[in-house]
Order: C-alpha cells, then sequence, then structure tokens
C-alpha cells in the first residue's frame, strides 16, 4: 500500500486490504493444518486465529495509512493507544480478579483488544472519499517511479512462504530437539526478531510514505539495528553470567551467536527492503526472498536424510551461516539497486 504511492491514499488502503484478505484465505487451509498437526482443539483455536489475524493486518494497515495522510500526532497514537488499550485491559481485569475473583478472560483476548483499537485508524479510509495525500500533493510526480508491480500470486506466494519458514522452523525443532531446545531457541528470536521488525516499520514503511524526506543512509539504519542486537546479546550474557537468570537458561548460550548473526543481517536487509519498490524491482525481490526461503529449508530438513540425530547448536550454526550469507547479498544486491526518488 505504501509503495503504490501514485494512488489516493484511501483507495490504495482499499486495495491492500482486500489483496490481504484474499491472501488470508489461501493461508488459511495453512492454519488449519498446522492446528491439526498440532492436537489442539480446531474450532475455539481457529477462532482466536481469525479474529487476531483480523484485527492485526487492520492495525498494520492503519499504521501505514496514517503515515501517508495523518499527522505526527496521529501516527504516534496509531501505535501507542493499542498497546496502551491492552495494558489498561489487563490491569482492569486484574482488578476485577482481585475484587470479585473472576476468571481472567485468555491471553489472546489482551491482544486482541490492542488490534481493535488500533483498527479505528482504518475507518477513514473508507469514511473519506479518496483524494490526493500531502505527501503524494507534495511530490514531483514524474520522478516518483513508488509501485508493487507483482502479481497477486506471486504476493501470495511470497507471504506463504514468510509463513511456511517461520512454522516450520518451530515445528521441525520441537520434533528433533524437544520443548526445552525449542523454547530456548525461541525465546531469544523473538526478542532479537523485534529490531528488524522495527527497521521495517519505522525506517522502511517511512521510507515509502515519504519518499523525499530520506536523509540517512539505510547502512546506518541497518548497522545501528544491528549493535542493539549485540548490545541485547550482552545484557543476556551478563544475566547469566551473574546468575540473574535460572541456571538452567545457559542453555541458550548455544543459539545466541548464531541468532545474533542471523537477526543482525535481518536487520540490514529491511534497511533496505523499500528499494526494490522504488525501482521497479519487487517482483525480483520476492523471488530473491523465496529462493532464500528455499535454500534454508534445506538446511532445516536435513538432519532428515541423517541416520544419527544432529547436534542442535551445530544444526542452528549451520541454519543461521546460511541464513547470514543469503541474506547479506539480497541487501548488497538492494543497495546497488539505483533509488529513483
Amino acid at each position: 500500500m505504501l509503495a503504490n504511492i501514485q494512488l489516493p491514499a484511501e483507495q490504495a488502503t482499499r486495495e491492500a486490504w482486500l489483496s490481504s484478505i484474499k491472501r488470508g484465505g489461501v493461508l488459511l487451509p495453512v492454519a488449519i493444518g498446522i492446528l491439526w498437526l498440532s492436537k489442539l482443539p480446531i474450532w475455539p483455536t481457529l477462532v482466536w486465529v481469525l479474529l487476531l489475524a483480523f484485527f492485526q493486518m487492520n492495525w498494520n494497515l492503519a499504521k501505514s495509512f496514517t503515515l501517508r495522510v495523518g499527522s505526527s500526532l496521529q501516527q504516534a497514537s496509531a501505535r501507542a493507544l493499542p498497546t496502551l488499550a491492552t495494558v489498561v485491559t489487563l490491569l482492569v481485569c486484574t482488578l476485577f480478579n482481585a475484587q470479585y475473583d473472576v476468571t481472567y478472560p485468555p491471553l489472546a483476548f489482551y491482544a486482541l483488544i490492542g488490534y481493535i483499537t488500533g483498527s479505528f485508524w482504518l475507518l477513514s479510509a473508507w469514511a473519506k472519499k479518496p483524494h490526493v495525500s500531502d505527501s503524494h500533493a507534495g511530490a514531483d510526480t514524474t520522478q516518483i517511479s513508488l509501485s508493487d508491480n507483482r502479481h497477486t500470486a506471486l504476493k501470495i506466494a511470497h507471504s506463504f512462504s514468510d509463513v511456511f519458514l517461520s512454522t516450520a522452523l518451530v515445528l521441525i525443532w520441537q520434533r528433533f530437539y524437544g520443548s526445552v531446545e525449542t523454547g530456548w531457541m525461541t525465546t531469544l528470536l523473538r526478542v532479537f526478531n523485534f529490531l528488524p521488525v522495527l527497521v521495517t516499520m519505522a525506517w522502511a514503511q517511512v521510507v515509502l510514505a515519504k519518499p523525499h524526506q530520506a536523509k540517512i543512509n539505510p547502512w546506518w539504519i541497518g548497522f545501528a539495528a544491528f549493535a542493539c542486537i549485540v548490545i541485547l546479546s550482552a545484557c543476556c550474557l551478563t544475566a547469566i553470567y551473574f546468575e540473574w537468570l535460572d541456571a538452567r537458561w545457559r542453555g541458550v548460550l548455544a543459539y545466541l551467536t548464531p541468532l545474533v548473526l542471523w537477526q543482525g543481517f535481518a536487520c540490514l536487509a529491511a534497511a533496505f527492503s523499500h528499494r526494490p519498490f522504488q525501482t521497479q524491482a519487487a517482483s525480483t525481490y520476492s523471488w530473491a526472498c523465496m529462493s532464500l526461503v528455499a535454500l534454508q529449508t534445506l538446511v532445516l530438513i536435513a538432519p532428515f536424510g541423517l541416520s544419527t540425530p544432529m547436534d542442535p547448536a551445530l544444526h542452528m550454526a549451520a541454519f543461521a551461516l546460511i541464513s547470514s550469507v543469503g541474506l547479506l547479498g539480497l541487501t548488497v544486491w538492494m543497495a546497488r539497486l539505483r533509488d529513483k526518488t
């Protein structure tokens, strides 16, 4: 939606919303299959999954929409107020539990409250007639080449590959190495993965929405986020060394360096992820990302062909190495794309 800056913000938002619904429909059988494999009750769980996915999608689109047409205050509130709503709801439920001994709602309920709150900023995309946004009106449209020229099928395939890899990583680790090893790996991954996501949301999306206001070299953004991951890993080492954490958390040390490298290079790639949309290379970008996912998947499933179990630390080291090299190559390619904005 941010890439199609030649369209009025409301129209681009509506098209992105419909496209997201279609991709969600295609991915729905995958979600049902995963729930079936996990042996969780399908229907109650699927209802929560659908609600969370739908309103989180709305919130993500609302954040992008406010980048195009909203003021700085609206952009900040669209990001901060949903989280505040979640915290307030949790506090209210805690007080009610202390006073009346009521049953706590499931954790998904609090996240859902936040996503629903964030979705309200999307309503104006349907309430207003499409008009040229301030960022679009103030730009020289003859010099703007922003567009997402990918076919719908390619967008769906790209979305599916991302979902597949993140899901397969957890399922395969659980299958081969058990819940403890999976817990160590996923805990670090969730903490470190916050930085690439932050770079995408706070940098790449902003550059797409305001292409003429980008003044910082993306390399600085990427390396700054990489440095933050290194600092987080140092904090983890310190906590373990001084025994601020339970001794059982020492198991994360085997995953620390590989995940720092993988997510660090992911930050570099995220810092340049706007370039393909500025240079008519979005389709090539999707194919490159899916090729990397295919290579990562091959490394991930390698233990299936071995006669003896593979050491989890060695497996993660190999997976992170391939991921890091692939992301570095992707970053270099994107950095060499000429920015036409």
